[in-house]
């Protein structure tokens, strides 16, 4: 419950931040004014000993979120994706934030899945071992399907976590409160906006069906994607707090030592992740939005496999085609037309100068395009971008962060992998392929199709929505101003030109 029994909580949380040297960097990352700094000095300072003292190998902000527990340290994950609300020194730091946790007991891992699967788990299983791995929400463990001698991943949530995030997020909110209150020059960092951002994220990631759904997904995408694997789904195997899928038998992508001696080819490893990054975003609109080397591992074959579908991002058709022409305009340095997407799009104000906007841009691309091959970043490319766009009045576009953030991640990945790669080298034939198949000729029949079947799909419902248009019309009897006769005979004409199209549209899509 959201009130002010939380402040205790909130104090220990300041206490923490204040021992251990992380305080200061949150305040000065989120530009805290100093009414905010002060609220908190007060309530943190005379408590500081209350705070946990967390692992000083860790950098400040990692050390305090890794102490308080398993909802600030999925609080800081989430945070990482947004360097527009934390800064980029701060998202930088939270995005190597160690999420490895001490594991619940084997027993009250093996009731969970009874209780969840309705089913004796021996029944099930004819081995299931101790936890593999530990994490803020769930821990692993491997087991053996006693049907078929499978070897399959068993994913478990945290017995009570659904009830301490609860607790934990009814603080944030009270802290979020606390900002609009103290510090209202502090608004413009959104707090509401992202603790809602991140309550949604973790409601999501607490029932393991849409994980389970999302894996799924993403399977079917790249069933026939060369190199790559998701682990099979065990749908009935699957629930709420139990989720299981296909053992992944590989080394994990950042063990570069076992890769080599595994004498797996690094260059077409660090191409193909980031290929295979670009194709999903691109061609599926639905991409993995935590492709880190943790998440990742090399199969005996060579092959890609990706793990761990709890953060998944997805792009809409049109936003897509948005994406691959700004990065299609900067391959062919045409800053112009970068420009001109961007206006089209709705992203930059239509007040706002185009040719001072393709300046600016020019200002971007130009230097980065000036490196050597090896040094050429996409992920720089992006950030310098949305900087950019930032001071032209664009407005924050979550889905676009989540991207930027995961293209930042999978070109770490390519070069630690490969060192050498050259990114527009791997990116070139993907996104003008993008471009070729879904902007021109073709992508308009197509759209035009699209307009036609909805069209068709309403047809029964026209002449309603027409007559109550009218009848709209004549129940005002002040006639539009400044609307002529020529105007309106235009319009009709215009709707007769529009209803010949339709007809004609349908004609030619029943030839196809």
């Amino acid at each position: 419950m959201r009130g002010p029994h939380n402040i205790w909580r909130l104090i220990r949380t300041g206490a923490t931040l204040e021992r251990t040297g992380a305080m200061n960097v949150v305040l000065d990352a989120f530009q805290a004014p100093r009414s905010l700094r002060i609220a908190a000095k007060v309530l943190a300072v005379p408590f500081k000993w209350l705070g946990y003292k967390g692992d000083p190998r860790h950098p400040p902000a990692t050390r305090a979120l890794t102490a308080l527990g398993p909802a600030y340290i999925k609080f800081g994950q989430i945070l990482s994706t947004r360097p527009d609300v934390v800064g980029d020194e701060l998202a930088a730091q939270l995005r190597v934030l160690q999420d490895k946790l001490p594991p619940f007991p084997l027993a009250e891992a093996r009731a969970m899945v009874e209780q969840e699967l309705d089913i004796e788990i021996d029944a099930l299983f004819s081995s299931f071992s101790e936890p593999v791995a530990a994490a803020s929400i769930a821990q692993v463990h491997k087991a053996t399907l006693r049907d078929s001698g499978r070897e399959v991943a068993v994913k478990v949530l945290r017995p009570g976590i659904e009830k301490a995030f609860k607790k934990d997020v009814d603080a944030f909110y009270l802290a979020a409160r606390m900002v609009d209150l103290l510090a209202p020059g502090a608004r413009r960092l959104r707090p509401m906006e992202v603790i809602r951002h991140f309550e949604g994220v973790v409601l999501g990631e607490l029932d393991l069906r849409m994980e389970t759904s999302s894996a799924a997904e993403f399977a079917a995408n790249t069933e026939g994607d060369e190199g790559f694997r998701v682990p099979q789904v065990e749908w009935f195997l699957s629930a709420r707090r139990v989720m299981t899928l296909g053992w992944a038998e590989g080394i994990p992508a950042n063990d570069l030592p076992a890769i080599i001696a595994a004498g797996h080819d690094r260059k077409a490893l660090g191409e193909g992740v980031l290929r295979l990054f670009l194709n999903h975003a691109l061609r599926d609109g639905f991409f993995h939005a935590d492709m880190h080397q943790g998440n990742l591992k090399i199969a005996p074959n060579g092959d890609i496999i990706a793990l761990d579908f709890g953060i998944m991002g997805r792009l809409d058709e049109y936003t897509r085609r948005v994406y691959a022409e700004i990065l299609f305009g900067f391959i062919r340095k045409d800053y112009r037309r970068v420009a001109e997407v961007h206006f089209e799009a709705g992203y930059v104000p239509a007040d706002k100068d185009i040719d001072e906007f393709a300046r600016a841009l020019r200002s971007v691309g130009e230097p980065i395009f000036g490196m050597d091959a090896t040094r050429i970043s996409m992920a720089r490319l992006l950030t310098y971008l949305f900087e950019v766009t930032e001071r032209f009045g664009m407005e924050t576009r979550t889905e676009l962060i989540l991207l930027q953030r995961t293209m930042v991640v999978v070109e770490g990945v390519s070069r630690s992998l490969y060192p050498q790669i050259n990114i527009w080298e791997v990116a070139h034939p993907i996104v003008e392929n993008y471009i070729k198949e879904n902007i021109g000729p073709k992508a308009l029949l197509r759209d035009l199709t699209r307009t036609v079947q909805v069209l068709g799909r309403f047809g029964p419902k026209l002449p309603q929505i027409a007559e109550a248009a009218l009848m709209r019309q004549t129940q005002n009897p002040a006639p539009p101003v400044g609307r002529s006769v020529v105007e309106t005979a235009g319009l009709i004409a215009l709707g007769a030109v529009a209803v010949s199209a339709v007809y004609w549209l349908v004609q030619l899509v029943q030839a196809l």
